[in-house]
């Protein structure tokens, strides 16, 4: 199920000097880190980060994720991370804009989904447990 109502967060990260490559861009591998710390403050914002989970009984490994560059980030730059939960009911996917704070230029845009496992049993959950759907619906 698509969520109707779209819950973002925007995080603010300044590209720091370690995190530059040969060509004085920022290396292609970093763009993941930038996505877990928009993820991690959008789900803290609902009250379901990753301690939330596991003390529900529940982790959400990433299965997949999509990265599309667009524009390199560059040292000392101000980039701007929206995240967005754009599905919950069956996975948890949340989407990915990347932009330069200043001008709102696109820089990369991606998505991540992640699934539910249940921590007693190992078990894949093919539908996202109550504790998320309830997160959400009540946020």
């Amino acid at each position: 199920m698509i969520s109707s109502k779209t819950i973002s967060h925007l995080t603010e990260i300044r590209v720091p000097f370690y995190d530059i490559d040969s060509l004085h861009i920022a290396w292609h591998g970093h763009y993941v880190k930038y996505f877990e710390v928009a993820r991690c403050e959008l789900l803290n914002e609902i009250g379901y980060n990753y301690n939330d989970m596991a003390a529900s009984g529940y982790m959400w490994p990433i299965v997949d994720l999509q990265i599309k560059y667009i524009r390199p980030a560059v040292f000392g730059q101000t980039i701007q991370v929206v995240s967005s939960i754009i599905e919950y009911q069956n996975r948890l996917k949340i989407a990915y804009l990347i932009v330069d704070k200043s001008s709102q230029q696109k820089l990369t845009k991606g998505h991540t989904t992640q699934l539910a496992i249940d921590l007693k049993t190992q078990q894949l959950q093919f539908v996202s447990p109550l504790c998320l759907i309830e997160k959400i619906k009540s946020f």
